[in-house]
């Protein structure tokens, strides 16, 4: 895949098969411009993929961060948008919690530099103060959505990680809708039936909306002692294994609970950047290598 170039305007870049050369037949001209802007602004990014779980709890939003802060770390230009407007947890993972983005030219939000060189942007640092409670109703979502890809000056990417709430609403099915170029989605379990069986529904939600499933992991599959370094399943094992052979989808790996893992999340520092060379790093690194790969493949050729 060759570099692309970031083109002034979307009729200027050549390429026949953009969906936003053309305007459609049942689209004003200010729609037309709009999905044009939106499409200009994403151009420049190579590779899109969210990250998505059945429900909330099971660590989705740290895999988001550590995964950002991975390819980080491999030398890879990383944006790192929230979307999950009711908890978004993203600005504390990558230590910017309590800043504002800023407004620079043309009005294009200014995302804010977060741990390892990682850029971010959330609603967490566009409210007023952490108290603020965002109650929303599915359309304005979407038209804030938007508003978050289209107008934040994200620049030349390798990758845009985002990272969707719990679930299969509004918030990933508007990601699904505007950016029909990503990659795909990294679905975020625990072991036990509960969260499994809402992670099925996951997996149907992306085959119903053409997203492809890069693969599955199980978080917290066992507990790391700190003294002694033994593994024991708190939650049992192998579900979430289980679950990609049933639906036919990768199983990118098992991760298991280092309790420097809440320490370092709280105070803004990725686990695998903080601790590199734990046994909980060399596991995440291991299972989202395909992932690290298709994105680097992607740069070198």
């Amino acid at each position: 895949m060759s570099t692309p170039k970031k083109p002034s305007g979307c009729s200027s870049c050549g390429e026949k098969s953009c969906a936003a050369a053309g305007r459609r037949p049942d689209e004003s001209p200010e729609e037309f411009a709009d999905r044009q802007k939106l499409a200009r602004n994403l151009c420049g990014i190579r590779h899109k993929i969210l990250v998505m779980s059945g429900k909330g709890g099971v660590g989705k939003s740290t895999v988001a961060a550590n995964l950002a802060a991975a390819m980080a770390a491999d030398g890879l230009k990383v944006g790192l948008l929230d979307v999950d407007f009711h908890g978004p947890s993203i600005p504390r993972l990558m230590g910017v919690e309590g800043q504002r983005a800023g407004v620079g030219p043309e009005e294009m939000l200014l995302p804010v530099r977060g741990a390892g060189g990682v850029l971010v942007m959330s609603m967490g640092l566009l409210m007023a103060g952490a108290e603020q409670a965002v109650i929303w109703r599915g359309p304005l979502k979407m038209g804030v959505i938007k508003q978050l890809l289209r107008d934040t000056a994200w620049g030349e990417l390798d990758c845009l990680v985002i990272d969707s709430p719990p679930g299969t609403g509004d918030e990933p099915l508007s990601v699904a809708q505007l950016v029909p170029d990503a990659d795909g989605a990294v679905l975020v379990t625990t072991p036990q039936d509960l969260s499994t069986g809402d992670v099925r529904r996951s997996v149907t939600f992306c085959r119903q909306v053409n997203l492809t499933v890069l693969g599955i992991i199980e978080n917290m599959s066992g507990f790391l002692c700190p003294h002694c370094g033994k593994e024991t399943p708190l939650f049992k094992t192998g579900g979430g294994r289980a679950l990609a052979e049933e639906m036919k989808v990768p199983f990118l790996g098992s991760l298991p609970m280092d309790p420097r893992v809440v320490e370092t999340s709280d105070e803004g520092r990725p686990f695998v950047l903080a601790h590199p060379d734990s046994r909980a790093s060399g596991a995440f690194l291991t299972a989202v290598s395909p992932v690290l790969q298709m994105v680097k493949q992607g740069k070198e050729t």
